[in-house]
């Protein structure tokens, strides 16, 4: 007999994007081959536990099913295999990574040695290598090998950083979570439809679908929105456009010194150069601004005394306040301008080089800004200044502190007229005043700047306090109250006519007048017209109906393998129809061969019932008829037996069944029994379906189909 060697193997790794059999949520699941290890568990391979805990810290953070904080190291002390532990280890190094994540769970299969194991991840790239860097540091624990983790993870946080969603993006996401709005993303960048088919909206970033391309043209010519909003009586220092050096210090000498030059078609403080005085500055401030705009033409404007302030408008409403601060240091004698930035400024924990921080690391090789301020003051980053002198590092760029609850009516009004004067409805607009609780009028204070795409960060993370959630304002923006975002979405699982089905109950939601759409075994259908032929049902092809704009109503087959590979295409569902508990002969290669486990499987399409929606199940089949438990929703039973147990049973507690009685289709609840049609009365296509009918009315009376429209529905139906 051969001895299996103590090592790890990777079978299969799959991504299920939609719910699955695991969680609601994307997951990867992996299928691990642990060979010898079966017979180790962490109890029995010494030093395991003080090796994983050197390495990773954090696993003290996981609960596992324990439930308390030190639940999974606990196991790992009294004994957890393999599987187990590499699961908390790919938790562990996405977090570690930036990606929080928390889900998972492994199980043994019906073969020795190995596991089915399922972890949660936010994108599929890095999961996928958290789990590759994960089964090679288990094996270096379990082998005492050395193991180098800190460039791995350096590179799994650029992977996370390049692919995941910007925390801008995710906040706003996350928002919509809140509100059980579901979302897609539609690219690898920031761009994410919020919603399905015909309700839902799109952001990208701070940009939404209601974003005027016009107003954020207007926005990026500051010439122009200066003009405009002082046509419409908001204040704005004085300025003018120039196309020269020569020509921005005789401007700046006509509008009285200091000044301030801008690129004129700029945007988030890039090459804007403050409280200039003199004409070298004002010429080195020139170029600086032709290079950040891209374009000869600068603006050059009256100085505003006061602190900078952000203010974010959002749907014609002030929802943040941030102020900047002019940043200082304090030389010591000894240390050049950069060391004296890098000690004092760049060891801020808000400041880094990815999406992720709010403020950037300040390199004076790179910052032409800084660079000008420290030549107007005789230095340059190799400069070492004598002790204690103090240097103005950088004027503006560093609005951190939250003074959302300081700002004046009348401001706040003025700020969002200035949104609704340049047409944007998510707005930051740049102001400067000596004290933002008090009118601008009282202390000369004026809008610098109005920004489309405004940077969220420094309100979601700002220096003091908890932070403002932006992303809440953005979703009221974007939705109404009682706005879900949803359409109806109805689920078919089981083996038993279900693409017939899917195209009875398209026909009956169709008379009540809503555009549907049908992925389906035989096709992709838009309003019963045929757009693509062939098996329609992976996830892909459900995200194309999804993400239609027309579509009212979207139907999808989901067999048992759609639902072990890909997960659904859709979170939740508004109905959920069930046929049949199909047969196990052709999943055994997922290790699927009993009821027990079809069960499982199956049941992902009642899961994921809304509250206010409805599983149809077939009361004929007793295994479907006891998925009546597990749904949010209603429950509407059918069959073509009225008499049976459960359908008596369900009725008697007030709930909905469609039967056949005395020849008749017949809606029954309680003791109310509506006649929607004699079965003979079917199209001959319907002839030998009278079950695959009664499905579809369950459904159709779930969704408030009247009964009338239904009868012309079915008496009309010819087939696809």
């Amino acid at each position: 007999m051969t001895t299996k060697k103590k090592d790890i193997e990777i079978l299969r790794v799959s991504y299920l994007r939609g719910p699955n059999i695991w969680t609601y949520r994307p997951v990867i699941e992996a299928w691990l081959d642990i060979g010898g290890l079966e017979d180790f568990p962490s109890n029995l391979i010494p030093g395991l536990y003080e090796r994983l805990t050197t390495l990773l810290p954090g696993l003290i953070e996981h609960r596992c099913g324990v439930g308390e904080r030190g639940g999974f190291l606990e196991r790992l002390r009294e004994g957890t295999w393999a599987g187990h532990i590499l699961e908390h280890i790919v938790l562990e190094l996405q977090n570690m990574a930036g990606m929080r994540t928390g889900f998972g769970q492994t199980r043994s299969t019906s073969e020795i040695g190995v596991y089915k194991m399922a972890f949660r991840t936010r994108e599929e790239s890095v999961g996928r290598r958290a789990l590759a860097i994960g089964r090679d540091l288990l094996m270096a624990a379990i082998n005492d090998e050395a193991f180098d983790l800190e460039p791995l993870i350096s590179d799994l946080r650029d992977q996370v950083d390049s692919r995941c969603l910007g925390p801008s993006t995710s906040h706003i996401v996350d928002a919509a979570t809140d509100r059980r709005i579901p979302h897609l993303r539609l690219s690898s960048g920031n761009l994410v439809q919020i919603g399905h088919g015909k309700a839902q909206r799109r952001i990208w970033t701070a940009e939404t679908d209601r974003t005027s391309a016009i107003a954020e043209s207007i926005a990026s010519d500051k010439d122009l929105t200066k003009s405009l909003l002082k046509s419409a009586g908001i204040p704005v220092p004085d300025g003018a456009l120039v196309y020269s050096a020569a020509e921005a210090w005789e401007e700046a000498q006509d509008i009285g010194l200091p000044v301030v030059l801008k690129p004129y078609d700029g945007n988030h403080g890039r090459g804007v150069s403050l409280n200039l005085i003199t004409q070298a500055d004002v010429e080195v401030a020139y170029e600086l601004a032709v290079r950040k705009g891209g374009s000869k033409a600068v603006i050059v404007e009256k100085y505003i005394a006061g602190d900078e302030h952000r203010i974010l408008v959002v749907g014609n409403r002030v929802v943040a306040v941030g102020k900047g601060e002019s940043l200082w240091i304090t030389a010591d004698g000894t240390s050049n301008v950069q060391q004296l930035i890098d000690a004092q400024i760049n060891t801020d924990p808000r400041r880094g080089t990815t999406e992720e921080f709010p403020l950037n690391i300040i390199d004076t090789s790179e910052a032409a800004e800084v660079v000008l301020d420290l030549a107007r003051q005789g230095l340059t980053g190799e400069s070492v200044p004598p002790a204690g002198q103090k240097i103005l590092i950088q004027h503006n760029g560093n609005v951190a502190l939250d003074v959302t609850s300081e700002i004046h009516p009348e401001v706040a009004r003025v700020a969002s007229l200035a949104a609704r004067v340049i047409g944007l409805d998510i707005a930051g607009i740049d102001l400067v005043a000596e004290d933002i609780s008090k009118p601008l009028e009282s202390q000369g204070g004026a809008i610098i700047e109005v920004n489309a795409s405004p940077g969220l960060l420094a309100h979601i993370k700002p220096s003091n306090g908890p932070g403002r959630n932006v992303g809440e304002a953005i979703m009221a923006h974007l939705f109404a109250p009682g706005e879900t975002g949803r359409i109806d979405v109805i689920g078919i699982s089981g083996s038993r006519d279900t693409t017939l089905i899917a195209h009875l109950t398209s026909a009956l939601i169709r008379m009540n007048g809503k555009y549907t759409g049908v992925a389906s075994q035989d096709g992709l259908y838009l309003n019963n017209r045929l757009v693509t032929k062939g098996n329609c049902t992976r996830w892909e092809d459900g995200e194309r109906l999804l993400i239609n704009r027309s579509v009212e109503a979207a139907i999808f087959e989901n067999s048992p393998r759609n639902i072990l590979t890909d997960g659904l295409s859709y979170d939740r569902c508004r109905i959920g129809i069930v046929t049949d508990m199909p047969d196990t002969a052709d999943l055994s290669e997922f290790y699927i061969y009993d009821a027990d486990q079809m069960r499982k499987v199956i049941r992902t399409q009642v899961d994921v019932v809304l509250a206010d929606g409805a599983a149809v199940l077939n009361a004929a089949d007793t295994e479907v008829a006891g998925l009546t438990e597990l749904c949010d929703g209603d429950v509407l039973l059918y069959a073509v037996n009225a008499d049976l147990d459960v359908i008596r049973e369900h009725r008697a507690n007030g709930k909905r069944a469609v039967v056949v009685k005395d020849g008749a289709i017949t809606l029954a609840q309680a003791e109310t029994e509506t006649v929607l049609m004699p079965v003979q009365a079917l199209p001959a296509a319907l002839a030998s379906k009278t079950e695959s009918v009664l499905a579809a009315v369950a459904a159709g009376w779930a969704l408030d189909v009247e009964p009338e429209l239904m009868a012309a529905g079915l008496r009309t139906f010819h087939g696809k």
